[in-house]
């Protein structure tokens, strides 16, 4: 059965109790043992145009159905970022803080493109608010789980985010081959770790991860 397609109706919610614009956010790469984590970010406001077709959660589409949607989801959007923490990032602050650290990224590119973003509500996905602890000045943040499925500027944001990141991993593999990462994007696939076994670590890797998954292995 296909995936009910997401709507505005939380959005709709939001305006209606008083927010200007509501911020859809969405993370990935968290679970990557290479790479960057990122963060994305789509604005609707009270009066959008119709939602593309098929806009789904990007976990629910090919890669194909994505690269097809992307320029899409961006025009559709009022604006939309995506911020990002590198793997070094991850090493050295930990994850929870870098997705933090990418979001607050996200957040300054809409500010310098003119998002009143105090007068907005951000739209989180997920059930744990990992990005206030990330900001000087408090914004109101909402978390709703299932976020990305439900809702349309949280299903934009995790497509833009998801295509950006994809794309940095597809440029990477061709300057740091061997890893497969047009493929496995910097996930721990079995390919992934025997590269890993047989090359050792690239630059790229979160090499904290990789000796977590030494000692859970031991």
């Amino acid at each position: 059965m296909a995936a009910a397609a997401p709507t505005l109706e939380i959005e709709a919610d939001l305006h209606r109790q008083g927010a200007r614009f509501v911020i859809g956010c969405d993370e990935v790469g968290r679970g990557a043992i290479a790479g960057p984590v990122g963060v994305g970010m789509a604005v609707v406001s009270e009066i959008m145009p119709p939602i593309p077709e098929r806009l789904r959660d990007s976990k629910l589409l090919s890669e194909k159905r994505r690269d097809e949607l992307e320029p899409l989801t961006r025009d559709w959007a009022l604006f939309s970022a995506v911020g990002l923490a590198t793997a070094d990032e991850v090493d050295r602050l930990g994850i929870s803080a870098c997705l933090g650290l990418a979001g607050k990224r996200a957040l300054t590119s809409l500010h310098e493109a003119g998002v009143a973003i105090h007068d907005s509500v951000i739209l989180l996905d997920g059930h744990f608010d990992w990005l206030s602890p990330a900001l000087v000045n408090p914004l109101r943040v909402q978390t709703r789980t299932k976020a990305d499925r439900d809702c349309a500027s949280v299903s934009a944001a995790s497509i833009v985010a998801k295509v950006h990141r994809d794309r940095i991993m597809i440029a990477e593999d061709t300057r740091i081959p061997g890893y497969g990462w047009s493929g496995n994007k910097g996930y721990g696939s079995a390919a992934h770790y025997e590269a890993i076994d047989r090359l050792g670590p690239s630059e790229l890797h979160r090499h904290t991860w990789l000796k977590t998954q030494l000692e859970i292995a031991l």
